[in-house]
């Protein structure tokens, strides 16, 4: 399986790529929504993103969104990988199409459980 990981900070997408790679997953990353959805693009066998929310360029609520409208039957489970925790972001962006929410700083852990609810865990 082929996943990806969108996010500014580059420390975030190492961990990130990291933790897929441990589980079994070819990762492809970008550094914010405009780049995400040029990599998607140009890898459409990826089944599963990770998102962070505050990004330059396109944050991750927006890719989100485009993602979303640009389906035609979703199929990309994806998960926002955030320090926005209040009710009001994690109803957007549930709302906006994605699949689970996990908070900053998180653990390899929690990214696992996450995949598990998702049912895409290899």
């Amino acid at each position: 399986m082929r996943a990806m990981v969108v996010d500014d900070s580059r420390a975030t997408r190492a961990i990130l790529r990291r933790i897929l790679e441990e589980l079994g997953y070819e990762v492809v990353d970008a550094a914010d929504g405009r780049e995400g959805l040029d990599v998607l693009a140009a890898n459409p066998d990826v089944e599963l993103a990770l998102v962070d929310w505050n990004m330059p360029v396109m944050n991750g609520l927006e890719m989100v969104k485009a993602i979303r409208a640009a389906e035609d039957e979703p199929t990309l489970k994806i998960v926002m990988v955030t320090t926005e925790g209040d009710t009001d972001h994690i109803v957007a962006a549930i709302e906006a199409g994605a699949d689970e929410y996990a908070m900053k700083p998180f653990t390899a852990g929690v990214i696992r459980e996450k995949l598990e609810l998702l049912g895409v865990t290899i």
